[in-house]
């Protein structure tokens, strides 16, 4: 069983901040019913790279575990159907712009009176209050307000953003963790709660000292490429075969265990390099001596050695790497689901964290669009048969 078996989960979230706090729901043995429009769904169900026969690659991962039921929440009835279900609900986690689920009647202060113990997990741009509450908010703006677009990329150029939307995993993350946090607190106290979690606010958070160091010492962090500033050796190097190594070299006895490696142990106690803050003054000529040894050995050859004097190094990795690595394998790191609409099984990242007695799993992939109406609409609420077709025939499922 996984921890979160026996909650109960209605997702109202779209894309990816919404939908990614479901999904670690769901991992976790949460029964998370995913509430999507009509004939459409999901605009997820279309985003990202497809396969040969069109069917999208990113849907059968954000959507694992849940169940697809279809509500047109423009419809009075649908919104009666999500009260009903809200009754019977543990959590509720939504994405829309602030002030949506007011419109259709769906707010905290409505659905918390139908269940007080409802955690109702709100995820948007800039939160439920303050003057841009109300603006649209997408991870590629908020990351930028939340200070990490400002020191992304090389000093030279302008401000550059991540391969992944960053913003709304570190969102819908929050939303996770609040909605665990909720639920102690209801364990202890009956109540349920809000969780507001905001995109620009999560960004912030893990910020590190970006704002304390213009507080108390006027200092701005600015755009580094791939190095930090003052923290030698620590960047990418050049290998033989025209690849790429991290090390992280940047404490006094790694440094000096490195320099014994490369043969060059007098590096160690040069003055140039010989401590913490010595090094920071020097960052782009020992990065320089440092590439020059990386470019005589292939990157496996590299690593291994250095693994071997317990110096922090690692391959950069793509796709095919990480299927290929015997500790990814070893590990489970990626595991391949069966997917019947791709009639193939898929590779995707497993649950992360590990729980040694409850873990996570990955029951199935991504559902089909309104496959579990029915069954729910049935099991939770009692609706017959033909309560459905009628529901179908109008439009409101």
């Amino acid at each position: 069983m996984g921890p979160l078996e026996g909650i109960r989960v209605l997702e109202m979230g779209q894309l990816i901040a919404g939908p990614f706090c479901g999904q670690l729901l769901a991992d976790f043995g949460a029964e998370v019913v995913k509430i999507e429009p009509p004939k459409t769904g999901d605009a997820m169900r279309q985003w990202g790279r497809t396969d040969a026969d069109g069917h999208t690659l990113w849907w059968p991962v954000i959507a694992r575990n849940k169940k697809s039921l279809t509500l047109n929440l423009r419809d009075s009835r649908a919104q009666d159907i999500v009260k009903a279900l809200v009754a019977k609900t543990d959590i509720l986690v939504e994405n829309f712009r602030a002030g949506r689920m007011e419109e259709w009647g769906l707010g905290y202060n409505v659905l918390s009176k139908i269940n007080p113990g409802l955690i109702m997990v709100r995820i948007t741009g800039f939160g439920q209050t303050g003057p841009y509450s109300d603006r649209a908010g997408f991870a590629s703006v908020c990351e930028a307000m939340g200070g990490l677009r400002e020191i992304s990329g090389h000093p030279d150029r302008p401000p550059v953003r991540m391969g992944i939307s960053l913003g709304d995993t570190l969102a819908g993350q929050n939303g996770f963790q609040g909605a665990l946090l909720a639920l102690q607190h209801r364990n202890s106290t009956g109540d349920g709660q809000m969780v507001d979690a905001s995109i620009y606010e999560s960004v912030l958070s893990v910020m590190e000292s970006l704002v304390s160091e213009y507080d108390g010492g006027g200092h701005i962090r600015e755009r580094s490429g791939s190095i930090l500033p003052g923290i030698a050796p620590s960047n990418a190097y050049p290998t033989k075969d025209g690849g790429t190594i991290i090390i992280g070299a940047n404490q006094d006895s790694l440094f000096r265990r490195l320099t014994a490696l490369m043969g060059q142990p007098e590096l160690a106690d040069d003055e140039r390099f010989r401590d913490h803050q010595a090094r920071g003054r020097n960052q782009a000529e020992i990065d320089a001596i440092i590439g020059k040894w990386t470019q005589t050995k292939p990157a496996k050859e590299l690593v291994d050695e250095l693994a071997k004097v317990a110096v922090p190094a690692g391959p950069t990795y793509r796709a095919k790497d990480m299927l290929e690595d015997p500790h990814f394998q070893a590990r489970e790191s990626v595991t391949r689901v069966d997917d019947p609409t791709l009639g193939r099984s898929i590779a995707m990242q497993n649950v992360s964290p590990r729980l040694s007695a409850s873990p996570g799993t990955i029951r199935h992939t991504g559902p089909a669009l309104g496959q579990h109406t029915t069954q729910v609409l049935a099991e939770w609420l009692g609706y017959s048969d033909n309560e459905i077709a009628r529901l179908d025939a109008d439009g409101v499922i």
